[in-house]
């Protein structure tokens, strides 16, 4: 049986776990990244985001969206160019100062060493925790967490048995108890059921902290405040969705051919893709 979607104030509470956070801006200067020397994989890409935005990133496999989330959350050293997070740049912070204002969702959440649920979501505590042992407050931290991502009733489950759509929603649950500045999510959606894709961008949408996410699914994309698309490592458009998606920017970017209306319910933009009929 499929547990019912948390209401509001299931929802207002679990949220607590973000009361101490601060929403960060981030600024990119000119950054650029590529392991080769002679071949940028990523071109320079300046931009700022505002503290609290949900920024979407989007464009085809191999644009480089994970090259550059790699750049955000200090694993790839840029080539060239600065990543600065409320003015300082992240490669003059300790690995442990930028993990206690930056959390991460990554597209692959391999097993963990036969941790239960509960223990990976717990792990989201660690880089701001200063005493051995849980308190009250962090258990329910963590059963919030639990519950706004509906994995409550797998608390006790090993992580490394459940099915893939199961393990993003709890990586997701891990990453909210962290209680970031900074949240960023690279295909968080990918293993999801239409249900919880649209309940985890709903979520992310609502979050107090500024929200980082890769998203291959448009209509999902259009949740954001502001849209950068991204083709052959090359920045193409950062702005609102109803700027960023238009018909000819998505033949340029993704190859087909786009009808574009507004939702009936949602009014965000929706499309319907099509390919070049062949010529007779």
């Amino acid at each position: 049986m499929t547990s019912a979607t948390p209401n509001s104030a299931h929802k207002n509470t679990a949220l607590n776990s973000f009361a101490h956070c601060q929403a960060a801006s981030l600024q990119l200067e000119s950054v650029a990244w590529s392991p080769y020397r002679n071949k940028a994989l990523l071109a320079p890409i300046s931009i700022k985001i505002n503290a609290g935005e949900f920024i979407a990133v989007v464009g085809p496999n191999g644009s480089g969206k994970t090259s550059l989330l790699r750049c955000l959350y200090r694993v790839n050293k840029p080539s060239s160019g600065r990543v600065l997070l409320d003015g300082v740049d992240i490669w003059s912070m300790s690995p442990r100062q930028c993990a206690q204002r930056v959390a991460t969702v990554l597209q692959d959440a391999g097993g963990e060493f036969g941790l239960s649920v509960f223990e990976m979501v717990e792990i989201g505590l660690t880089p701001k925790s200063h005493r051995w042992g849980r308190s009250n407050e962090d258990v329910a931290a963590i059963e919030n967490a639990l519950e706004l991502l509906d994995v409550s009733h797998l608390a006790q489950r090993p992580f490394n048995a459940l099915s893939g759509g199961e393990r993003q929603r709890v990586m997701i649950a891990r990453a909210i108890v962290q209680g970031p500045d900074l949240l960023i999510l690279d295909e968080p959606t990918n293993h999801l059921d239409i249900r919880h894709q649209l309940e985890v961008l709903e979520l992310l949408a609502s979050l107090p902290c500024t929200v980082i996410v890769s998203l291959h699914d448009l209509s999902l994309a259009a949740h954001a405040d502001q849209v950068l698309v991204m083709k052959s490592g090359q920045m193409q458009d950062y702005s609102p969705p109803q700027e960023a998606f238009k018909a000819q920017q998505i033949k340029h970017v993704f190859e087909v051919n786009t009808v574009i209306d507004k939702h009936p319910v949602t009014q965000r933009p929706r499309f319907s893709f099509y390919l070049d009929k062949p010529e007779d």
